[in-house]
């Protein structure tokens, strides 16, 4: 570690054997301190404005509020709390939107107690904390031929309307609520209630299905 005397940590999993062994592995780490652990997206945003952390480690796929959207609205809301990205598969698709919502750092759940370490470094230093699977995984994104993008189709499918697909393509863009109120001039109430009706016509239960959805269909074009 660095300087720093004490590292402030929240740990956001929404499996409690994980989250626990991660609570534990770190309180065994020096010049780390957990000040709270959460099992949704929601009770992180929560935690951090409550104990203003230094990092959060950031599940992606957990239920009321994915990572994806927690990292988001921290980054927005708490600029001073960097976020660090746990992933169980390097290949996660939510990867690239955490990255576009203003994660930092990325690490795979068997990341040993050194990875982590170095990991909240990084990004507490400027840098990009990033597990080697994960270096090798965005390597070989970035280095990938150029992806033919899929015309939209002609009608939505699933029966979206079309304010349900601009919807769903500022989603995919990495817009919270609110941003998409303000892009489209109508209330973040309107905003909910489209994203509620397109999950329901397409049986989606995240943001991150949402985003994956939109590509698969040729409604947005993922970043790269």
């Amino acid at each position: 570690m660095t300087a720093r005397t004490v590292t402030r940590v929240v740990v956001a999993d929404d499996q409690t054997v994980v989250r626990e062994g991660i609570v534990m592995l770190l309180g065994l780490l020096p010049g780390i301190e957990v000040v709270g652990s959460a099992p949704d997206g929601e009770e992180a945003v929560q935690l951090v404005a409550r104990y203003a952390p230094d990092v959060v480690l950031m599940d992606l796929r957990m239920p009321r509020c994915d990572g994806v959207e927690a990292t988001r609205r921290i980054r927005a809301e708490h600029p001073g709390t960097q976020v660090v990205v746990l992933t169980t598969y390097a290949d996660d698709d939510s990867l690239f939107p955490a990255l576009q919502a203003g994660a930092r750092g990325y690490l795979t759940k068997d990341a040993d107690g050194d990875e982590i370490v170095r990991a909240i470094d990084d990004v507490l230093s400027g840098e990009a904390g990033l597990s080697p699977k994960i270096q090798r995984r965005l390597l070989e994104r970035f280095t990938e031929p150029a992806h033919t993008v899929p015309q939209p189709p002609a009608e939505p499918p699933d029966g979206l309307t079309a304010r349900e697909v601009e919807v769903l393509r500022l989603v995919a863009e990495g817009l919270s609520n609110p941003e998409i109120a303000r892009t489209l001039h109508v209330s973040t109430a309107t905003v909910k209630t489209h994203i509620n009706n397109l999950f329901a016509k397409a049986g989606l239960r995240d943001r991150a299905q949402a985003i994956h959805y939109a590509y698969r269909h040729g409604l947005a074009q993922p970043p790269g």
